[in-house]
């Protein structure tokens, strides 16, 4: 039985080691926090490749990650609800892109669209709860033999000389320990709210007034949101919490009076391409890596591991 070490605790890390253990592989974690601490435990978190590249290969791994979620959503341990959702637009647009990775959609009717909207579509998709959800995977990955150190890493070099197989799950740390220039933070501020008897999800990238997506979980609902490329400010802003609220309300009168609960911020790892590929390093050893997922972590997350047990068994 061989030893894989995976960097990172977060969705990410968590499926692969899930994955691996599942292959006959022992795994051992080392991450600088615990998976609720990760950026993966802000996440909102709705199935939708958002801000992850290239299409073709995102598809794919969203495809397989959708399956995965609706046979996980029978366990309510894992904290994974279907909400029916809108994706709307000010203008046209053609067919989606990640049309191929829902079993089915359709365009959106005229009187579902809030008033300046003139398209889109409706879709089913899993809403996973990730505190839930990262607790789901981390029993999952212990019970299955897998084991968690918290350990503060300065490179993969440090890791590749105690075990032979390295999976980089580091996320924005893959910026520093990879290391990897193209890696980037896009900043994301979210407002957790009561929820107000809210069942479908809004996804407004490109409205007048700015990105807004409402996402109804089963106690609360997320309102975000931000994405700023390049912003590193971790502590959240009274104003675009304010600006956040009233773009979620202009699409939701009901939200005007949902108590606001929490507001948090979370840094997705950007980067121009997803990173699933082998690196070769010296004596044999190897490090696969699975970083730059964008605003796509929970969306990509068992396509991306899949791959992972694939080139990690392809090494040597």
């Amino acid at each position: 039985m061989q030893d894989v070490l995976v960097i990172g605790a977060g969705v990410s890390g968590l499926s692969c080691g899930i994955r691996l253990l599942e292959a006959g592989y022992r795994v051992r974690i080392w991450a600088r926090d615990l998976p609720q601490q990760t950026t993966s435990g802000v996440a909102a978190a709705v199935w939708y490749p958002y801000k992850a590249y290239p299409e073709d290969l995102v598809v794919g791994w969203s495809r397989v990650t959708y399956t995965e979620l609706m046979a996980l959503r029978h366990d309510p341990a894992t904290g994974i609800l279907v909400r029916t959702g809108l994706e709307i637009f000010p203008w046209p647009v053609d067919e989606p892109w990640w049309g191929a990775a829902v079993p089915g959609y359709r365009r959106i009717a005229a009187h579902e669209l809030p008033a300046g909207y003139v398209d889109g579509y409706v879709f089913d998709a899993p809403v996973v709860e990730m505190p839930i959800y990262l607790r789901y995977l981390q029993q999952r990955f212990e019970q299955l033999g897998g084991a968690i150190e918290v350990r503060t890493l300065s490179s993969l070099a440090e890791a590749v000389t105690t075990s032979p197989l390295v999976v980089n799950c580091s996320g924005l740390g893959a910026r520093e320990l990879a290391p990897d220039a193209s890696v980037f933070p896009i900043r994301g501020q979210v407002v957790r709210v009561a929820q107000v008897g809210l069942s479908n999800f809004v996804l407004d990238d490109y409205g007048p007034r700015g990105i807004a997506y409402i996402i109804p979980r089963n106690d609360d609902c997320i309102l975000g949101g931000t994405a700023e490329d390049g912003a590193e400010e971790l502590a959240p802003d009274a104003h675009t919490a304010e600006a956040i609220q009233a773009r979620c309300q202009a699409l939701e009168a009901r939200l005007g009076t949902a108590a606001v609960l929490e507001h948090k911020v979370g840094l997705r790892p950007g980067r121009p391409t997803v990173r699933v590929e082998q690196q070769s390093c010296a004596n044999g050893q190897a490090i696969v890596h699975n970083y730059g997922h964008g605003g796509a972590g929970i969306t990509l997350s068992w396509g991306c591991a899949d791959e992972v047990v694939r080139l990690v068994r392809g090494v040597g």
